[in-house]
């Protein structure tokens, strides 16, 4: 329904308004198509039933873009006071306090951040509704992160960390990133607290960039890579965030991080911002991941593993 410069939008027992939902918020320039914040409610709305279920019961870092991409944008942890009570709060500690983020549990509320311009959702790798809670991750991020667009590096990697995952036991998942590289996802059964997840990274990595040393790095400093692609460990840490699958990125075209099948990582049309808004659902009906396990793995029998490789 629209009401004058507003439109009203029935998500289960809730109605959200989305003011304004002619403003621009991706401007078509350079052959990228344009779309307006009324576009990114209804991509949301649509991928609800996908995107839902790897945010749930996890604190979220908002990236708003409220003039659009073009404009000023920041990001968001504190919830603030004028959001409605229904939306779900979750305090967590931080050094010298405490910051209360949102979480997204429904349509509705995706739909009001997508009124408040929150274009990109970047999700913690622990929930604070499992045991464990917050200090626990149920996910292990590898971000690899090439030197330029050439995607073929980010595809010779992902096959180089998926042999030395399955060696270790551990299955891992692709998703492209929205921007340039991929992420592989490593479901984790959260009875290792983020110290432990992230050090079993670094190693992991460590071990990938020695055995291919003219391809893979673990630099931070990018005068340190030399045109190496980083695999990035760095996300897997308390009140680190990831970009949640299915999310819009802030960059011309509206790119959406979108979940693949291991097949798809050798298609010749792949690169990091393959999807957009226009068409990620219905990648999103394929069920990418649907051979996932649903129990996150134990990292003890992999450390073991790759205590072994690398003595």
């Amino acid at each position: 329904m629209t009401r004058g410069d507003a439109r009203t939008i029935r998500a289960g027992r809730r109605t959200v308004e989305i003011q304004r939902p002619g403003k621009v918020l991706f401007p078509g320039r350079g052959g990228a198509a344009q779309y307006t914040k009324g576009d990114l409610a209804d991509y949301y709305r649509s991928v609800a039933p996908y995107l839902l279920p790897h945010l749930r019961g996890r604190p979220l870092t908002l990236e708003r873009c409220p003039d659009g991409i073009d404009g000023p944008r920041f990001w968001q942890k504190n919830t603030p006071e004028h959001y409605p009570d229904w939306i779900t709060r979750v305090q967590v500690a931080k050094e010298g306090g405490t910051v209360t983020h949102v979480v997204c549990d429904d349509t509705a509320t995706l739909l009001h951040l997508a009124d408040q311009a929150c274009v990109t959702l970047h999700r913690w790798l622990s929930r604070t509704d499992r045991a464990g809670g917050p200090h626990h991750p149920d996910r292990l991020v590898f971000d690899l992160d090439p030197a330029d667009d050439d995607f073929t590096a980010v595809r010779d990697a992902a096959h180089r960390m998926r042999e030395l995952l399955d060696d270790l036991g551990l299955p891992a998942a692709p998703m492209t990133t929205g921007s340039r590289g991929l992420h592989l996802v490593v479901p984790l059964d959260g009875r290792h607290d983020f110290d432990e997840v992230r050090r079993f990274a670094h190693d992991v990595a460590a071990l990938a960039a020695s055995r291919a040393p003219d391809r893979l790095t673990t630099a931070t400093r990018k005068q340190d890579r030399a045109g190496r692609l980083y695999l990035d460990v760095q996300r897997n840490g308390y009140a680190q965030t990831a970009v949640a699958p299915y999310t819009v990125r802030a960059r011309p075209g509206a790119p959406v991080a979108v979940p693949l099948a291991w097949k798809q990582v050798d298609d010749p049309a792949l690169d990091a911002r393959r999807w957009s808004i226009t068409d990620a659902v219905d990648q999103a009906r394929t069920e990418p991941w649907g051979d996932l396990p649903h129990r996150g793995r134990s990292l003890a029998p992999a450390r073991r593993r790759l205590d072994d490789m690398r003595s």
